[in-house]
């Protein structure tokens, strides 16, 4: 389906089932099917699925307009909007959950009963106030290691079913990082700890114990910010975490789930 936000870019979104209401925001260079595993345990579950590709990813439109968190946490504040969800859990997984922070910065609580960010840290560039960034990025780097090759982001293998469906995807609508480089400059330049600090909704952290990323120890980190911040390491798991233990992160998403529904 598709659905046109107000400054007129054009968002691909699938709408599926019936019940309590969860959006699954993707992360940077993602597309939707990535989330196959989850949707489907949400869905037999008996939850309303909302997945999208975020512009410029998937089959969304590739536009110059927008590279910035902000205009894409409002994408999700407008596409919420268009289908009259007014109470929802949303669920980012890395640039995602940076997108949903965004939301939090400008809307407040906004249509959220509860946030899930799956191993994604508040604060990307490593400095001598922050340890837990992205990789050993510093402010000596920043920009220009952006444009490097991110590296493979997962520990273990993701099932066959939903590695083809990403890759069908991705074959129809090639993701082309260099267009998209002034968005990871503006989503890597961000400092969301205050967000995290001062979170207005439910909030669960979850991280990969073997993620190439991020090291997990910024749960502890988030746990100090927000002493009300539930934290989960997943084992044997990498950034993909929804993905690459499926069975283990919809437990954990269903415990929080049932917990924030109003």
């Amino acid at each position: 389906m598709k659905f046109i936000t107000s400054d007129h870019v054009r968002l691909d979104y699938e709408d599926e089932g019936t019940g309590y209401p969860v959006i699954l925001v993707s992360g940077l260079g993602m597309c939707k099917e990535i989330w196959r595993p989850t949707k489907e345990f949400l869905l037999q579950n008996g939850y309303r699925v909302v997945t999208f590709d975020a512009r410029n990813q998937g089959a969304s439109e590739h536009t110059f307009k927008g590279a910035r968190i902000s205009r894409h946490a409002i994408d999700v504040y407008e596409l919420l909007q268009s289908l009259s969800i007014e109470h929802c859990l949303a669920v980012g997984h890395s640039m995602g959950a940076s997108t949903m922070f965004g939301y939090v910065s400008l809307f407040g609580r906004g249509q959220l009963d509860g946030l899930i960010d799956i191993d994604q840290s508040p604060k990307m560039i490593n400095d001598e106030t922050w340890h837990y960034g992205f990789k050993d990025l510093t402010w000596d780097e920043f920009p220009a290691a952006l444009k490097m090759p991110l590296g493979r982001a997962t520990a273990v293998k993701i099932d066959e079913a939903t590695v083809n469906a990403v890759r069908q995807a991705n074959t129809l609508h090639p993701y082309d990082q260099s267009a998209n480089f002034n968005f990871a400059i503006d989503h890597a330049f961000q400092d969301w700890r205050d967000i995290v600090a001062l979170m207005p909704v439910p909030f669960l952290a979850v991280a990969g114990e073997k993620s190439p990323y991020f090291n997990p120890d910024f749960l502890q980190a988030i746990q100090i910010l927000n002493e009300k911040a539930q934290t989960q390491v997943v084992a044997n798991a990498g950034h993909a975490v929804m993905a690459e233990q499926p069975a283990a992160f919809n437990q954990i998403l269903d415990r929080f789930a049932m917990s924030v529904q109003s």
